[in-house]
């Protein structure tokens, strides 16, 4: 749901893949609404990943949960839109949130509709997002799943807030889009589409992490943006982002031939769930509360260095430096604690430490299990830990798990 006209300069990504999505059954056709507790949400297998929801709204209730989500009244100005958002347009019936837009006029706009976010009241950095919709089909609207950086609430603007569109459709075609919006140096845009059946109930997902943004629908994986390292001045993507729904009417995107006939029309949507992503390749889980060493493919142990010096892994035997505690850092993370002080990647930056008295961003890792005997730590910035052979101070800083970036313990 873009900000401005797509006329604006663009600057792709030269990243591989290309969109695709799909949808599913209506509830009066009996759709099954899955459980809120259904870690494999939607199919995604979960040998790779485990997956722990942290936030969602079922939309059971009789009218929209305002502690969850705000309402965008008024003619917003974008992209040449005709429709004025009013709080009347978004309703909450049988199980479905329920966003209409409608043939009216109001404060001179032709069409009336409906938009809610999140802003203020939920964002998260990283994560699956997912929404079961059921989306109009209306020669004139543009429904849209999506969602924008907290920046733009403190004087970033759009495009340099960042903004992830999980899905938009226009129109009565079977052609749905995802895409993402960023500044890099210019506005820039990186997105595709794919043949569907836009008026049936789908699941609509994004799993999010600091290397990349994964689409989905149903639980196919069906395009990947790179983001690792803020390739290509994509920075914006690794800082918090809010959830947004809505139906605009007419615009850049859709044009302005508007089917007044098939009005009123309504986005359904079954839920919103997020969830906190863990990868456990192997199935593999941390060993939380134990006290660990951390052995490299060179055979030599690491050492926290009482936290005097940058981290090596250089050790023949393993005494009380060489000894780590696995601490549960939230979130299905692992922090690492040797002689009262946290491991830190440095995000990456320069050589690793364990100086770090508190947990933050920093001190946060992955725990990663390679089906081999073997485990990788893997850093808040999506990059791995390196025992660089024990020829130099271990870094944070590998995009790809080698035999450096593999440990026993």
């Amino acid at each position: 749901m873009k900000r401005q006209t797509l006329s604006t300069l663009l600057s792709v990504l030269l990243l591989s893949g290309a969109v695709t999505s799909c949808k599913k059954e209506n509830k009066a056709e009996q759709a099954p609404k899955l459980s809120a507790d259904d870690k494999t949400v939607g199919a995604v297998s979960a040998a790779a990943r485990s997956y722990n929801l942290i936030w969602s709204d079922e939309f059971d209730g009789t009218s929209l949960n305002t502690a969850k989500w705000g309402y965008e009244n008024g003619n917003l100005g974008v992209n040449n839109e005709k429709q004025f958002y009013q709080t009347q347009n978004v309703a909450v019936n049988n199980g479905n949130l329920v966003i209409t837009a409608r043939k009216e006029t109001v404060a001179g706009q032709p069409y009336t509709s409906g938009r809610i976010n999140s802003n203020g009241k939920f964002s998260t950095r990283y994560g699956r997002i997912e929404a079961r919709i059921k989306l109009p089909g209306v020669q004139g609207l543009w429904p849209a799943f999506w969602m924008l950086g907290n920046s733009i609430s403190t004087g970033a603007g759009w495009p340099a807030c960042g903004e992830i569109d999980i899905m938009e459709h226009v129109n009565t075609g079977n052609t749905v889009l995802g895409t993402i919006h960023w500044f890099n140096t210019v506005y820039s845009y990186y997105g595709g589409n794919t043949q569907t059946t836009p008026t049936d109930y789908h699941v609509y997902a994004v799993d999010w992490d600091a290397s990349a943004i994964r689409w989905y629908v149903d639980g196919v994986q069906f395009h990947e943006a790179n983001i690792l390292n803020n390739i290509n001045g994509t920075e914006e993507f690794h800082a918090p982002f809010f959830i947004l729904l809505n139906i605009a009417v007419g615009g850049n995107l859709p044009g302005n031939n508007i089917n007044d006939g098939a009005l009123p029309a309504s986005m359904l949507v079954d839920y919103v769930r997020v969830y906190s992503i863990t990868d456990t390749p192997g199935g593999g889980t941390a060993p939380i509360g134990s006290t660990i060493t951390i052995k490299g493919s060179n055979g030599l142990f690491a050492s926290g260095e009482n936290g005097a010096q940058a981290m090596t892994c250089n050790r023949p035997t393993a005494q009380a430096w060489e000894q780590f505690t696995v601490v549960d850092a939230g979130g299905g993370k692992v922090a690492l604690r040797s002689q009262g002080m946290y491991v830190s990647s440095e995000n990456g930056a320069q050589a690793m430490t364990c100086s770090r008295p508190t947990i933050q961003d920093w001190e946060k890792f992955d725990w990663i299990d390679n089906g081999d005997g073997t485990f990788s730590l893997r850093g808040n910035n999506g990059a791995y830990v390196s025992s660089e052979n024990g020829t130099q101070a271990m870094t944070c800083n590998r995009p790809t798990v080698q035999g450096w970036e593999k440990f026993t313990r």
